[in-house]
């Protein structure tokens, strides 16, 4: 009796002992299983409900989403939707997110020292914020603007915020729209001309899928002509993402995926329904597609 309790006893803390080797890859692998994708939302998106409701109640809509991954639309004076970058940042953190990218921009002036000024006031902003890119959405460069000594002093100037923001760790982008792909200079659109005339060491590129589609072009080949300097997407369809069937949003998953593109924004700029209903229909998309990470 004695001797079948010992083999008992034996048996017993043999499983204990595999149970804690097994049970720790066991949380870990559930952990991985649960682990959110990592969906970025261009605030811009809800627009509306930030001037209606505050952008803190809004970041809280935001979290209850999914969405783990922000890009902001609302620098001004040092301050992100009026709060100081320090306070904006706790509270996205504290919803478990992180705003990782940021529009802002200032056209050249005829004041250089002006302009760089206000780069560097970003700047420091905008790196108090933790962030890691700094984009900007636009430029004078469409139409009459699209000339080649127009892009040679904005590629410059893009050059000199670049140097600023690598200083402070992070990345200068710039974004498209249609029109830089509609206006050309001898035929060359004026996207290729803004890559050729910046350094690759301090300007990178944010593409919009859906802007670079309706100008003409594919943007899966764009990515596959570009794959070190477009290092941010915008996810954008006519309305709630894959509600109008036009965009191949594997093709453009699978070469960013190849590409190492980790960074990426859903932009819902026209509604079906609400912004709210939208913008959650477009993580409930993407969250489904086995194509995104």
């Amino acid at each position: 009796m004695i001797m079948e309790n010992r083999r008992n006893f034996i048996k017993k803390a043999a499983l204990m002992v595999a149970g804690s080797i097994i049970a720790p890859n066991l949380l870990t692998s559930c952990a991985n299983a649960t682990a959110k994708k990592r969906i970025g939302l261009q605030l811009y998106s809800l627009r509306d409900d930030v001037k209606d409701l505050g952008i803190k109640k809004v970041l809280e809509l935001v979290a209850k989403m999914g969405y783990v991954n922000l890009e902001t639309a609302g620098y001004s004076d040092g301050k992100l939707y009026g709060l100081s970058p320090a306070e904006f940042k706790k509270i996205v953190e504290d919803l478990g997110m992180k705003a990782t990218s940021s529009h802002l921009g200032r056209n050249l002036s005829d004041n250089r020292d002006a302009d760089m000024s206000w780069w560097n006031n970003a700047v420091e902003a905008h790196n108090a914020a933790g962030m890691k890119y700094m984009v900007m959405p636009s430029s004078p460069l469409g139409g009459g603007g699209a000339t080649i000594d127009n892009v040679k002093r904005y590629g410059e100037y893009f050059n000199e915020i670049g140097l600023i923001t690598a200083a402070a760790s992070m990345k200068f982008g710039y974004h498209n729209h249609a029109f830089e792909f509609e206006s050309k200079v001898d035929g060359v659109p004026v996207y290729d001309l803004l890559v050729a005339n910046t350094s690759p060491d301090h300007v990178m590129f944010q593409n919009d899928v859906y802007w670079t589609q309706k100008g003409g072009y594919n943007p899966v080949d764009y990515l596959k002509k570009y794959p070190k300097r477009i290092q941010l997407l915008h996810i954008k369809d006519e309305q709630a993402i894959g509600a109008s069937g036009t965009m191949d949003f594997k093709a453009i998953f699978d070469v960013a995926n190849a590409n190492g593109i980790k960074d990426w924004y859903v932009e819902v700029e026209r509604y079906i329904g609400t912004p709210q209903e939208d913008v959650q229909k477009s993580f409930d998309y993407l969250n489904k597609a086995e194509y995104v990470k």
